[in-house]
């Protein structure tokens, strides 16, 4: 005989329900989110709160304390060692700081609480630029470096504060991607008439007491205020010679594009009143109109900015023009805008073709899959940057570094060859493409194919 099954009563569970989040809570979290690039150990809710509110004058009083905290000192070594980096004028590298690193951080700590820090010498050595020329480059030491950090750490939230959305460079969460959007909008927007600003050696020629004048806006501890100054007066040390520079900011410092932006950042305010529309990536800008006496008046605005702030603007290389004129574009971060498209200028290209030959020897006497390994973060960096270029696709970058390749396999295989004809058909783009190489032309055009969607 069949038992009846006797049906289960389920009985209604207890829902359990969250507590709704609170507008204070709302609020603090939304804070958190939009400074969390911010030390934590430095920039705490209170202080957070208090950069939102506004403080007494709009001056901040007592921050030593906060740069020569150890957490802080800690977090700073970590981000100078993350950079790498050589070492400075005593010599010092990553490496070796790292292995006394408690005992080096220890004697910062004291020399900053105590007041006797003293900052050594700036290395110079030059990079190469273009046409034969060179830039000077400064190299703190190592300790220095994190002591820059640290103070980095501490006043760069006070002053992304007050900086305008048409900065972009050296600050967090911007960067030239975004700078490059914003102009091909304004672009299609009708701002077709360019300014195209060059500031003369304007690191090398920020004024000292303009600059301090400016910090001093909105730093009033005397002590954050030394150390600023001290590292603007450091002594340059270049091969025999020593001298101690009375204007400029050294390339090469940790806190040095804080600082230049911090001076241009009245230049952003001018032009946003005078409602031009400005794209400033540290130094290097552009100013866009719809009618050429606007771009006009907008240069005026600039040249008597440049004088009454020390500066100078470069007589060869700041022009005016229509961009969508041939022969009147511009170039603004390594992109060339002219007659409505947008390419990747001449410089840039033969720094990527410099880049590659270093890496691409004939007689590198490596395997090609090595080959292949190394310049792919280099093909895969340029394909991010510039792959929304629309005059042309990057294919040619691509033909021109497996030509390079194809003569590395033919010098292994005994074959004289430059890379091309006969060896382009026994030496097919599979070839290359089975091991590994990154192929910039395919993923543009499945970029722009998603885009299209």
């Amino acid at each position: 005989m069949k038992q009846k099954k006797v049906a289960t009563v389920m009985k209604p569970s207890k829902q359990v329900t969250e507590a709704p989040i609170t507008e204070e809570e709302r609020v603090r979290w939304t804070r958190r989110l939009k400074w969390e690039w911010a030390e934590a150990s430095i920039w705490t809710d209170a202080m957070l709160t208090a950069l939102d509110n506004g403080v007494k004058g709009g001056k901040w009083f007592s921050l030593i304390d906060k740069v020569h905290r150890p957490s802080v000192l800690m977090n700073a070594w970590k981000k100078v060692k993350a950079n790498k980096g050589t070492a400075g004028v005593d010599r010092t590298s990553i490496k070796m700081f790292e292995a006394n690193q408690d005992k080096y951080l220890a004697e910062l700590e004291y020399e900053l609480r105590t007041g006797t820090y003293q900052p050594k010498a700036v290395r110079r050595v030059y990079i190469p630029k273009d046409k034969g020329k060179f830039r000077p480059l400064g190299i703190p030491t190592v300790k220095d470096r994190i002591a820059q950090q640290a103070v980095k750490a501490t006043i760069e939230p006070i002053f992304e504060n007050e900086f305008l959305d048409t900065s972009y460079g050296f600050r967090p969460k911007r960067g030239a991607k975004e700078a490059i959007a914003e102009v091909s909008k304004l672009i299609e927007e009708g701002y077709i008439w360019v300014v195209d600003a060059d500031l003369q050696a304007y690191f090398d020629t920020i004024p000292h007491d303009k600059l301090l004048n400016k910090i001093s806006i909105h730093i009033s501890d005397g002590r954050i205020i030394q150390l600023i100054e001290k590292w603007l007066e450091q002594p340059i040390m270049e091969e025999c010679r020593n001298w101690i520079p009375t204007e400029g900011t050294p390339q090469g410092g940790v806190i040095s594009p804080l600082l230049a932006n911090i001076y241009l950042h009245d230049l952003d305010k001018t032009l946003e009143a005078a409602k031009y529309k400005m794209i400033r990536y540290a130094d290097d800008f552009v100013i866009l109109t719809k009618k050429k006496e606007e771009a006009e008046e907008a240069l005026k605005v600039v040249q008597e900015w440049t004088i009454a702030h020390g500066l100078t603007l470069h007589p060869e290389k700041t022009k005016l023009g229509n961009c969508m004129v041939e022969g009147e574009g511009f170039d603004f971060l390594g992109y060339r805008f002219e007659g409505g498209t947008r390419w990747v200028r001449r410089k840039s290209i033969q720094r990527f073709r410099d880049r590659i030959k270093e890496k691409t020897s004939r007689i590198c006497g490596q395997a090609i899959e090595y080959v292949i390994k190394e310049i792919n973060p280099v093909l895969r960096g340029w394909y991010n940057y510039f792959k929304e270029v629309t005059k042309y696709t990057l294919g040619t970058f691509d033909s021109f570094v497996r030509r390079r390749l194809r003569a590395i396999v033919a010098r292994q295989n005994k074959k004289r060859s430059f890379g091309a004809g006969w060896n382009n058909v026994r030496i097919p783009n599979k070839y290359f493409a089975d091991r590994g190489l990154f192929n910039m032309e395919e993923n543009q055009k499945l970029y722009i194919a998603g885009q299209s969607r």
